[in-house]
């Protein structure tokens, strides 16, 4: 299983691809920041009219180096440094998709797209429907998100529900460096506008990612795992804990089977039912806030389409309602992880 490390560490050398291997068969290992950086480069270099502007993405890369090397490939034209100014951000990101280009606009943490909600919620989510069709707005908003690294309350939260709420946005979450580099590819392609979220602590999470460009179809959830007892549909960084929850599961015979939808909006109901018809009990896990999250929908559309197949209801692993912690072991308590995921299963395979 993937573990986090720090971003700015360079890649070691895969022992796969140490020498005397054969790195034909050998697979390529790399973190998800890199694997994020390769979608952008090779997307700006299949097509002239993707470029990036947001805060310090030039001159430093970006604050979790999400952009390193791409000013000296791609030119000040292309690679933009812009001031602290989100609104600004966005609007500038409209206008130019609204006219053909395609931007990546990065803002930083997630939390500072409130100051730009109205640019995000009112225009790029819109502008198609008001122009009847005839306006695209192909445009990403990159953001880091989550809890995990004591950045405080206003740099930790997971705001995907406010956004899947928005007809018009569709919001990307990928939890490992694979779906990092072929969702983005798919994002940046994408004739609507996409949020696409990136983890804070997964941004050194190490896994198998192959060099030529790919893409993941945005609205297409992943089983990362199958099992036959329960089913545990988990949310960005959750999927990771889920992952592990279900190895110490496996240890007491409990068969798990793990679903990543790997985007909010739009969702793959359809592969979460089937899941759920096979299963019978589904456990839904998020990092955000439980109330209001998108684990009650999950939920909901569950009861809704797979309710005669269920042996138990569904349950839902979330945040408490209040702020990000600050302080780690406070932190720590704050988001769910694999040993209260294994206490959520139990609890579900102790319903009738």
């Amino acid at each position: 299983m993937s573990t986090a490390t720090d971003p700015k560490e360079p890649t070691p050398m895969s022992t796969a691809l140490a020498p005397n291997t054969d790195p034909v068969d050998a697979p390529r290992v790399t973190t998800y920041v890199k694997a994020f950086n390769e979608a952008v480069a090779q997307t700006m270099r299949e097509d002239d009219d993707v470029f990036v502007i947001g805060e310090d993405v030039a001159a430093y890369g970006g604050v979790f180096h999400m952009y390193d090397g791409l000013l000296a490939e791609f030119g000040k034209r292309r690679m933009v440094d812009t001031p602290i100014a989100e609104m600004g951000l966005i609007g500038l990101g409209v206008g130019a998709a609204a006219r053909g280009l395609r931007p990546i606009v990065d803002i930083m943490f997630m939390d500072f797209l409130a100051v730009a909600l109205d640019q995000v919620v009112n225009q790029a989510a819109k502008m198609k429907f008001m122009y009847g069709g005839d306006v695209k707005v192909p445009m990403v908003i990159t953001v880091a998100y989550g809890a995990g690294v004591s950045a405080g309350a206003q740099h930790s939260q997971s705001l995907e529900s406010w956004l899947a709420h928005t007809p018009g946005l569709k919001v990307v979450m990928p939890s490992n460096a694979y779906d990092a580099k072929g969702l983005l590819v798919s994002a940046v392609r994408d004739d609507n506008p996409v949020v696409f979220m990136l983890n804070k602590v997964l941004l050194g999470a190490r896994g198998e990612v192959p060099e030529e460009s790919y893409s993941i179809p945005l609205g297409q959830a992943a089983v990362p795992r199958e099992g036959d007892d329960v089913t545990i549909v988990a949310f960005g960084r959750m999927v990771t804990e889920a992952l592990a929850a279900a190895d110490a599961l496996a240890e007491s015979g409990v068969s798990v089977e793990v679903v990543d939808p790997r985007t909010v909006q739009p969702l793959d109901t359809a592969t979460i039912v089937r899941s759920a018809s096979k299963t019978n009990r589904i456990l839904v896990v998020h990092e955000a806030v439980t109330f209001g999250g998108i684990g009650a929908e999950v939920a909901a559309q569950i009861q809704e389409e797979a309710f005669d197949y269920l042996d138990a209801p569904v349950l839902r692993l979330g945040a408490p309602f209040t702020p990000v912690p600050f302080s780690t072991p406070l932190e720590n308590a704050y988001v769910p992880d694999a040993d209260r995921i294994v206490a959520g299963v139990r609890r579900l395979l102790e319903r009738n």
